[in-house]
């Protein structure tokens, strides 16, 4: 086993385990990647102020996020097919982010069901929901939301319109894989993954499965998933999910300060700027620099989360500096993921803590709640 000092050790590890089109459909973005780089490289670019000299014991990344407490002020971030990085990927990172003390959201075209998740954890998890043009089905969802007492709905709202990922096209990605040649081929090369597989029934999309009149089989439901996405979707059904739904609701996919206002006149409890990762809008800004422009209209107002392009604590904290409550995860959890099963993933978040509580300290820090703009450099990032 190779020694794991950061992210990127386990995004190595990862590309060598996980069959190359689940591990591509994580790994990339839509159309040129632009934004998709630009998540990751514009962090790189804000410098934090190194101070000495100060007392730096007693540290604390405590903190809270809609009013949850938290070890640091981080969820796992909702991804679709992450039973597809692993086998029971869903159950493996929800109870990782459990044990660790941090909130767990999973995602609407999971491979693990609400259900399969709930009798696996203990703690409270978050659900993610996308809207489909089948609203008895979202209600319904909603409803197996409450059922498995999830203390937050988290609705996506930028993904009206799919995106088109080359890699996804050319890898021929489908759930499960597609008997072919090439994929035969490369799934020899990972036999973990494969004993994985043939050690669980979990390799479907089991929120939808069984769920659905007339999807009884991954023929019918890629039909069904290609014509449910609602482009129709707009602030009036944000309204009417908040009164089904009844508790925290945080709105994700916001990045522009209009429709931030929206999100403050809707009611919602935090909202998260987002471009999905880069896999929606190529062109878009990064989240790191669309961030501080919405907290300054709306952060008194809302809580305002992000996510996009976080790779390290140092991250972390510099999103928090620019008035992120919190951060989301996707990519960093996955890499642990695919390359270590629930160890990985609690592999990633310690890594990112202990980063995180480094970094805090060098900056003269001991609380991350005092975190602000002053631990960095002036003119290293957005006004």
């Amino acid at each position: 086993m190779p020694v794991i000092t950061n992210i990127e050790d386990l995004r190595v590890l990862a590309e060598k385990r996980v069959p190359r089109m689940f591990y591509d459909y994580a790994d990339s973005g839509s159309w040129t990647e632009g934004t998709y780089r630009s998540n990751e490289s514009d962090f790189q670019k804000v410098k934090l102020r190194q101070r000495v000299a100060i007392n730096m014991e007693n540290r604390s990344t405590a903190s809270t996020m809609i009013g949850q407490t938290v070890a640091m002020p981080v969820a796992l971030a909702p991804v679709g097919s992450t039973g597809m990085q692993h086998a029971d990927g869903e159950i493996l990172a929800a109870r990782a982010a459990e044990n660790f003390g941090v909130p767990f959201t999973l995602s609407t075209m999971s491979i693990c069901s609400i259900e399969d998740v709930a009798a696996h954890t203990k703690a409270p998890f978050w659900f993610q929901l996308y809207v489909m043009r089948d609203r008895q089905f979202i209600e319904r969802l909603i409803d197996r939301a409450k059922a498995a007492n999830c203390s937050a709905l988290v609705l996506t709202l930028d993904l009206q319109i799919l995106a088109q990922r080359h890699k996804d096209l050319k890898n021929g990605l489908s759930i499960p894989p597609k008997p072919t040649l090439t994929n035969w081929i490369n799934l020899a090369t990972k036999p973990r993954w494969c004993l994985g597989m043939l050690g669980t029934q979990r390799r479907e999309f089991r929120n939808i499965v069984g769920h659905v009149g007339g999807v009884e089989d991954m023929s019918s439901l890629s039909q069904w998933t290609a014509s449910q996405f609602d482009p129709t979707l707009n602030w009036n059904d944000v309204e009417w999910i908040k009164k089904r739904w009844g508790g925290k609701l945080i709105l994700k996919g916001i990045q522009d300060v209009e429709d931030a206002r929206l999100a403050v006149n809707s009611g919602a409890d935090a909202l998260i700027v987002s471009n999905h990762g880069g896999r929606q809008l190529d062109g878009a800004e990064s989240s790191i620099r669309a961030l501080p422009a919405i907290v300054d209209a709306v952060g008194k107002e809302i809580e305002v989360h992000m996510d996009g392009g976080i790779r390290s604590g140092q991250d972390v904290l510099k999103a928090r500096a620019l008035g992120a409550r919190g951060v989301y995860i996707g990519r960093a959890y996955l890499y642990g993921l695919g390359a270590m099963g629930e160890v990985g993933v609690t592999k990633s978040l310690e890594i990112i803590r202990k980063e995180l509580d480094t970094t805090m300290a060098l900056c003269g820090r001991t609380d991350i709640n005092t975190i602000d703009k002053s631990i960095l450099l002036p003119g290293t990032y957005p006004a």
